[in-house]
């Protein structure tokens, strides 16, 4: 472990995918890893692979999650859970936006707020935020509630530095760009037909990109706060135009 002062961290949807690598990076790193995720049994092959310690709760469990930061001094908070849909605001569901909004956001801020407490107090800590680039540009077959989740804990993130200015405290933002994950089958019911659809054509960003990126900004000297890391694969681009040619009756 690095002169940096960090000796435990909480991740949140660590029982796969990013937030999974997430453990491992720095459980390399000698730091204590909480893994946070609803799948007990994919947090105890986890924890027998890691040593992490693992809280079978969800996100949404406000009263859970409570319950367990009055229990915990947490150096590293990295909000990773996420949730996704297809469609748009034209016919999404009720349910889905309130999914989206409790799982996405409001769980991001209810527990940045709980842990942010005693970071304060300790003058210690640091908080890793995992956005997408869907937070930062419309395009089209994206989900409209999925990007304005997004949206605001890119928001948080800026806000943070300024609520925390004058404390030894960084805030990193990760935005991720297509990365190689179950989120991807979960959306179309079908983790093979997603490879095929979204990935064995395309040359993506995998798990563990992300979280050799986390590890980057943590394990950075005290005096670097590395406030914000858009990872893209190396073959896709973000942007661009789409222009609608005149109707017939139009004037």
């Amino acid at each position: 472990m690095s002169n940096q002062p960090y000796r435990t961290a909480l991740v949140t949807g660590a029982s796969s995918g990013i937030g999974a690598q997430i453990v491992r990076r720095l459980a390399q790193e000698g730091i204590e890893v909480h893994a946070l995720a609803r799948d007990a049994a994919r947090l105890e092959e986890l924890s027998k692979e890691t040593g992490c310690i693992v809280h079978a709760v969800s996100v949404s469990d406000q009263a859970g999650i409570e319950a367990l930061v009055k229990t915990l001094e947490i150096d590293i908070l990295v909000n990773n859970a996420g949730q996704s849909r297809t469609g748009n605001i034209t016919n999404t569901t009720p349910e889905d936006i309130d999914a989206l909004v409790d799982v996405n956001l409001r769980a991001v801020l209810q527990l940045t707020r709980l842990v942010v407490a005693g970071m304060i107090e300790r003058d210690r800590g640091h908080i890793v935020n995992i956005t997408s680039i869907a937070g930062h540009y419309a395009f089209a077959g994206g989900n409209t509630v999925y990007h304005a989740t997004k949206a605001g804990v890119h928001s948080l993130s800026q806000q943070l530095r300024c609520d925390l200015f004058g404390h030894r405290i960084r805030v990193t933002e990760v935005s991720p760009a297509r990365c190689e994950t179950e989120v991807f089958g979960r959306l179309i019911g079908n983790m093979e037909e997603a490879k095929k659809r979204f990935f064995d054509e395309y040359e993506s960003l995998l798990p563990e990109d992300i979280a050799n990126s986390v590890a980057f900004a943590v394990m950075s000297p005290q005096r670097m706060n590395v406030s914000f890391m858009e990872v893209l694969p190396t073959m896709q681009v973000v942007g661009g135009l789409n222009f609608a040619k005149k109707t017939s009756g139009a004037a």
